[in-house]
């Protein structure tokens, strides 16, 4: 009789558990990462530098600056609207004239230069923040960056669409209301794809569906 201690083996079930387990895993965390690189490239951070830095400089979210681009131009710094809006955050010529007007602007700029993204991200990041500054909310400040700010002052001042004078309860324009709609979708994917907070490396929630959950349609 052998009086050795026998060593016991795993079974070889529980070594295929375990190795299932290892593959799911590894898998899991593939298609994750996949998914992240598809995100990252369907909403890139385009003139990263630029709009860091007047984003910084207006004291605006820095995902609400790259939603609006993203909405307004796709990031094509030569696009051009049916109202002749200029470039990547959709500047017309009256808008930008007001812009220069209120930011006491006395540079000799043409509005083709708008075309020039650093340019153009400039004056838009400052229509951005006037309209924040007289609104108070981006949902408002949206609407008023779509459809004029003399449109939003005008429905907030009528009961049918506000309650309180502050607020929208209804956004009467169809396509301002999915305008507004969409950017505020897309800025909940830049927030939930980047960190603007400790850099950009790292996706800020662990799951894509936190930001891209299902919200009910613009009506």
């Amino acid at each position: 009789m052998n009086t050795n201690a026998q060593t016991k083996r795993p079974a070889p079930a529980i070594l295929l558990l375990l190795l299932a387990i290892i593959v799911t895993c590894a898998l899991s965390a593939g298609i994750r990462m996949a998914w992240i690189h598809y995100y990252r490239a369907a909403f890139p951070l385009g003139y990263k530098e630029y709009v860091l830095r007047y984003s910084a400089e207006r004291n605006l979210p820095p995902e609400l600056v790259f939603a609006v681009i993203r909405c307004e131009s796709g990031f094509d710094r030569t696009a051009v609207s049916y109202a002749y809006a200029r470039g990547l955050m959709q500047i017309t010529e009256e808008t930008f004239e007001w812009a220069r007007w209120r930011m006491g602007d006395d540079e000799d700029r043409t509005f083709d230069e708008l075309f020039i993204p650093e340019i153009n991200i400039r004056y838009g990041t400052k229509i951005l923040y006037l309209l924040l500054n007289r609104f108070g909310d981006e949902r408002e400040a949206l609407a008023a960056y779509h459809a004029g700010w003399g449109s939003v002052t005008r429905w907030l001042e009528d009961e049918r669409f506000s309650d309180d004078g502050v607020t929208l309860r209804e956004i009467p324009f169809r396509r301002t209301n999915a305008y507004v709609y969409n950017v505020l979708f897309t800025r909940d994917v830049y927030l939930a794809l980047y960190n603007f907070d400790d850099g950009d490396s790292d996706p800020r929630s662990p799951f894509l569906h936190d930001a891209l959950r299902i919200r009910p349609k613009p009506r």
